[in-house]
């Protein structure tokens, strides 16, 4: 290293070259100085969901904020991790808008595999401490806990070969990557319902996908509900309809020129999207029972707290989505609380027209012999008192299976 480049000026220019040419620089500046009080501090997000921009490390303050890439305005996901801090206590301090949720980060320490929240008194608006165990060497954190394409291959390991689920391609996407789609219960062709779930529409949304993996599991559980649904229904689930938003840590939401859930009206953008469009009605047959796809709300105040369901102009519809919701509401039996009351009609609140753009439920609603065409929006980390996690999520989606089949039953 020239005499001139001494660690701490070679940490400055990083710096400089990140806001000079942000399209050039790693998600990451990292740090070795020996002197300093960052020393052998490195945070990086070079892994599969990983978002962050760091802006500097002075003593033992971290200054960051997520990337927003092509993101319309402010959204609110990040995920990072920190290596070489053991024993340390630092503060996290984020210099954008809003992005810690009600119960502070979500935190890793065996490299992704479990989480836990910080909790309450871990965050001051947004800055969050951390106090590193001597034996910590990395430890992840995210806005709320992670899941991508790994967790869902480690889930499908749990249903190799089982005879009621099938899982194949919808397309690939602009990077390369396979969108997974699943077909569970009846697989013969028979079936004489059919339910269309999609996930991840808005990619950062990650704790619908733990709600999901909870209604395969109850298709594929071998009860009697289960049964059931293995003997008259074929769900077609797509997992990830933003799949490269989902391992390259996007936003998402809001994405220029507009995101995966308004591209429903002419010429598709993503590709997802497309092959979705072609395959569902010649799938459906011309008799979809139900379609839901599954969100995340925004990460705290009204409106987010909550579990329901958001309407859409035809009034029919609605009133299906009303028996089902009260069905839910009377069978639920997690502890995920739900109530058919805080569901959101179209016309209030932020459920308005938005103009020539359309989203999956819009799109559903106008299928040939729909039923039910919603959007369920679950929580990232607080539900009427309740704390979501990996598992409240995947018993709230078991409560959904148990209601869909509840009401299905009331349909032929």
């Amino acid at each position: 290293m020239p005499a001139w480049l001494s660690s701490s000026n070679a940490f400055i220019l990083g710096l400089v070259f990140t806001f000079a040419f942000p399209w050039l620089a790693p998600c990451a500046v990292e740090t070795d100085t020996p002197l300093s009080a960052a020393s052998s501090i490195r945070i990086d997000c070079d892994f599969p969901g990983g978002n962050i921009v760091l802006d500097s490390i002075v003593g033992d303050t971290v200054s960051l904020h997520q990337d927003l890439r092509d993101t319309a305005g402010n959204w609110f996901y990040w995920y990072f991790r920190v290596r070489g801090a053991e024993g340390r206590n630092l503060v996290f301090r984020f210099t954008k808008s809003k992005c810690i949720g009600v119960f502070g980060p979500a935190a890793s320490s065996d490299g992704g595999k479990t989480w836990r929240w910080l909790g309450k008194g871990a965050f001051s608006g947004q800055t969050f401490r951390y106090a590193f165990g001597r034996d910590e060497r990395e430890v992840r954190f995210c806005f709320a806990i992670p899941y991508v394409e790994a967790n869902f291959r480690e889930f499908l390991k749990r249903f190799a070969a089982h005879p009621h689920l099938k899982v194949d391609t919808l397309c690939r996407t602009k990077k390369g990557r396979e969108v997974e789609r699943l077909h569970v219960g009846r697989l013969d062709g028979k079936a004489d319902r059919r339910v269309l779930l999609t996930c991840r529409h808005h990619c950062c949304e990650m704790m619908a996908s733990y709600a999901l993996e909870g209604i395969i599991e109850a298709v594929l559980a071998g009860d009697a509900d289960g049964q059931w649904l293995c003997d008259h229904v074929e769900f077609l689930v797509v997992p990830f309809m933003d799949k490269d938003g989902v391992e390259d840590g996007d936003q998402g939401k809001n994405r220029k020129p507009h995101d995966h859930n308004r591209d429903y009206a002419g010429e598709s953008l993503y590709e997802s999207v497309r092959a979705l469009r072609a395959l569902v009605p010649t799938w459906s047959k011309g008799r979809l029972d139900f379609a839901l796809d599954m969100h995340c709300p925004y990460i705290s105040g009204q409106y987010n707290e909550f579990v329901y369901f958001v309407g859409g102009p035809n009034q029919d519809i609605w009133e299906r989505v009303g028996e089902f919701s009260r069905i839910l509401e009377q069978t639920r039996t997690g502890p995920i609380p739900y109530v058919a009351q805080n569901n959101l009609p179209f016309g209030k609140a932020w459920n308005q027209e938005s103009g020539p753009l359309k989203s999956f439920a819009r799109w559903a609603a106008e299928l040939p012999g729909i039923g039910v065409a919603t959007t369920i929006e679950i929580p990232y980390a607080h539900a009427s008192g309740t704390t979501v996690t990996a598992d409240t999520a995947r018993a709230l989606g078991r409560d959904l299976a148990r209601a869909m089949k509840a009401y299905l039953q009331t349909r032929r």
